[in-house]
């Protein structure tokens, strides 16, 4: 005779060490200590399908998304100290085909109907694959847009005065998210030697933080491109707020479109990730072609903390960064120097982006109301669980960020690169 599930049983069941926190159910049931600090609640038998139809972190997200997945103890704007309770305490066995078959009868073969996925989810990558070609001009496009296209009012609740949506550097450990954003910024120039005069180019501008840091601080001419329209419209009024638009232009454009040439240094932050491994030699010689002879690279970008190729998780790609990939800093520095450049230093930032996304978390929690105002609930929830969630990812040592240097070293071996590092 088949054993009979409950909600909150047959997910225990699933649970080696049994359930960290409070569960309890629509059904009436409940697993986990009465006194937890921390519980979830499922409210319906919507957020049930969803569970049952994309087991893992797809089916929780979307449960979580559209109302069906309560958490308490925690503010949505930082589901923090829930993630961090479930990595440490959950494990899930692999269930015998005979306990599956009971849980499906006990809960209700019904469930396993996918309901349709709440309006945040882009398309699964197979459909993506049916539109158009990874990484294609238009696909890249479409997977930009979807990400950074939310709503600018959005991410300066989120980000801050400074609208940077990258790795700060925190001098100290008590410094400000915006002190951190300024280093960063300033790290980079400097990494970069830019003086007056030079020209620069930042690919993957985002909102034109780097662009404005580098005119405003370094008299640099500095052009920047994104293929986000709403990033661009924005950096071009701040641009001309800060009476920069002498100096400093931001373009709405794919980097590979830009016609300039001979640029003294070129920055790309936060823009690999979108790239594709598999085009990494095209985009490393894209950027030797286009600087000036002993001319300088930086790239910024999340890394994994080996080189096995692997695809990002579901919600993930789904929720996030569709087509996004990361590879180890030791991939990206052989593409690098198989271009022809000259890496000159690297260095690994990881635990600078868990105290970046934790400040981005405190943004969104102090200023939730407006954030659910201005692009509704469900995507502030998706915000706060995937930075939460990536907080985890670089405290652990899952995911790195990692700074290479390079030089265009001319013909004759000159690098222009000094004795010693001078940032």
């Amino acid at each position: 005779m088949s054993k009979t599930y409950t909600i909150a049983s047959a997910i225990e069941s699933l649970l080696k060490d049994g359930m960290p926190l409070r569960f309890t159910a629509y059904d009436g049931s409940a697993a986990g200590p009465v006194d937890a600090q921390y519980g979830m609640t499922l409210l319906n038998e919507r957020g049930l399908a969803y569970i049952m139809t994309a087991p893992g972190d797809l089916g929780l997200a979307r449960a979580y998304a559209a109302g069906d997945l309560e958490l308490t103890g925690v503010h949505p704007g930082d589901p923090y100290p829930i993630l961090r309770l479930l990595m440490n305490h959950t494990k899930f066995r692999r269930p015998s085909a005979a306990e599956v078959v009971s849980i499906v009868r006990s809960l209700g073969i019904a469930n396993l109907k996918p309901p349709p996925p709440p309006p945040q989810e882009h398309l699964p990558r197979w459909r993506r694959m049916v539109e158009g070609l990874r990484h294609s001009e238009s696909r890249d496009a479409e997977a930009i847009h979807h990400h950074y296209d939310v709503s600018n009012e959005f991410y300066e609740y989120v980000l801050g005065p400074s609208m940077t949506y990258t790795c700060a550097v925190f001098p100290t450990e008590d410094a400000t998210l915006e002190e951190a954003q300024h280093a960063k910024y300033d790290l980079v120039a400097r990494k970069l030697d830019l003086q007056p005069g030079q020209r620069l180019l930042d690919l993957g501008c985002g909102w034109g933080g780097m662009v404005r840091h580098a005119a405003r601080e370094y008299g640099v001419h500095a052009l920047g491109v994104t293929l986000s329209r709403e990033q661009a419209s924005w950096a071009q009024r701040a641009i001309k707020e800060e009476g920069l638009d002498h100096l400093a232009e931001v373009r709405f454009m794919d980097y590979r479109h830009v016609e300039e040439s001979g640029f003294d240094a070129i920055s790309s932050i936060g823009l690999t990730e979108h790239i594709g491994v598999k085009n990494y030699p095209a985009y490393f010689g894209w950027i030797r072609d286009h600087l000036k002879p002993q001319g300088r690279l930086l790239n910024h970008c999340i890394t994994r903390y080996d080189n096995k190729p692997r695809n990002t998780g579901a919600f993930i790609d789904r929720y996030v960064f569709p087509d996004g990939e990361l590879i180890g800093s030791g991939t990206i520095i052989s593409e690098i120097q198989d271009a022809g450049l000259e890496v000159q230093h690297e260095e690994n930032i990881r635990v600078h982006y868990a105290k970046t996304l934790a400040g981005w978390c405190r943004n969104l929690e102090s200023n939730w109301d407006a954030c659910v105002e201005e692009v509704g609930e469900g995507t502030a929830r998706i915000w706060g669980l995937y930075m939460a969630g990536s907080r985890l990812g670089f405290e652990r040592n899952e995911i790195q960020l990692h700074h290479v240097l390079a030089t265009k070293t001319d013909s004759d071996g000159a690098s222009g690169y000094p004795l010693r590092h001078t940032f």
